[in-house]
């Protein structure tokens, strides 16, 4: 693996990575904080690194983003947060590092939920409640410590993300039709779902929810929230979507005792029911909002101070 040609390094720039298993966004930052550029390239998940076909993806996806950053320089350390993380950065600080023209300790990795969680709060101060393709409760606490509820994968649960609702979705739909063939012709749900996978025959499902990579099957939860307004079934499940939600904010309450809730994620934004059930199922003097926060940026802001 070759290093790209090397513009001059900028010592006072820092490059924020926030990989998600749907998309994966990248800022550059002085600073002083101010973002001078930023971009996105496909989504990857630490978790590919442990077959040859992940590690070509990851490959590619770092090699976009590192032909798009060094058109504005070479930044001078790297912050990452790479959804699937479990401490063993090694190949993935070398591979980004190498096309990047830095030393792997200039890369620093951690899991994508600790930067999402320092770009709304301080240590200590509140809980992230996080929704993307999966989903988490996440605590720092005043030590640094990281202290999770939930984030067990797609596979064990995850509820309230964008795959679960996918899948919820797709079970509503099959198990209607084992009862009744033919009755989802009467949903808008399940017509926005098909149209989204290919077809109505089980096998264009079927391939969907077991072929597909995470990321690309939690994008069908946009399908399910478009029709909130028309389909009971739809609806219904986005508030037990943020019912899953609210059970990581009272799992930590119960743990660490109260402090602020925020709510972020991008399959939190689908339709306004999650967040709204998820504050009917929380405490009543619960903390509660909704942050459009962009880890990319804070991860950003963290390289470029380091």
């Amino acid at each position: 693996m070759q290093a790209m040609h090397q513009p001059e390094q900028h010592p006072d720039l820092g490059l924020g990575i926030d990989a998600g298993g749907t998309q994966t966004r990248w800022a550059l930052a002085q600073p002083d904080g101010r973002i001078v550029a930023e971009g996105t390239a496909g989504g990857l998940s630490a978790l590919q690194m442990a077959s040859s076909d992940g590690r070509e993806s990851v490959q590619a996806t770092f090699e976009a983003i590192a032909r798009d950053v060094l058109r504005h320089g070479r930044p001078r350390a790297v912050r990452a947060g790479v959804t699937g993380y479990g401490g063993d950065g090694g190949p993935l600080q070398r591979a980004l590092g190498e096309l990047l023209g830095l030393a792997p300790s200039a890369v620093v990795l951690s899991n994508d939920i600790e930067i999402a969680y320092l770009a709304s709060f301080r240590p200590g101060q509140g809980y992230l409640v996080y929704a993307g393709t999966g989903s988490i409760g996440a605590y720092i606490d005043e030590h640094k410590g990281f202290h999770r509820a939930g984030g067990r994968g797609v596979v064990l649960d995850d509820g309230g993300g964008g795959f679960w609702i996918a899948r919820e979705a797709l079970r509503h739909i099959w198990r209607l039709e084992d009862e009744r063939p033919g009755a989802w012709e009467a949903s808008p749900m399940a017509h926005a779902v098909f149209q989204h996978v290919g077809g109505s025959d089980w096998s264009f499902s079927r391939q969907f929810i077991y072929g597909r990579e995470r990321g690309e099957v939690g994008k069908l939860a946009i399908a399910v929230a478009a029709t909130a307004e028309r389909d009971p079934a739809a609806a219904a499940i986005l508030r037990e979507a943020g019912r899953e939600l609210a059970r990581l904010a009272r799992a930590l309450v119960e743990r660490f005792g109260p402090r602020p809730v925020a709510l972020a994620g991008r399959a939190a934004e689908l339709h306004p029911s999650i967040l709204e059930s998820m504050r009917a199922a929380l405490p009543a003097d619960t903390i509660l909002t909704q942050t459009g926060m962009r880890a990319h940026y804070a991860a950003a802001r963290l390289a470029s101070t380091s």
